[in-house]
């Protein structure tokens, strides 16, 4: 794990970010929906990243 866990857990941060980003700054609900699709996502590839750290 080690150097490549932190790697991946700072880009699931910056994924994070995006994907809160782009609920907060849509108007239009279907792109709020992918938001929130998007950051469930997020957190099980976060639950993953932190198998191999």
């Amino acid at each position: 794990g080690g150097e490549v866990g932190k790697r991946l857990d700072f880009l699931i941060q910056e994924l994070h970010r995006e994907a809160n980003t782009l609920g907060s700054k849509s108007a239009a609900l279907e792109l709020t929906r992918i938001g929130v699709d998007m950051k469930v996502l997020i957190e099980q590839m976060r639950e993953q990243v932190q198998n191999i750290e």
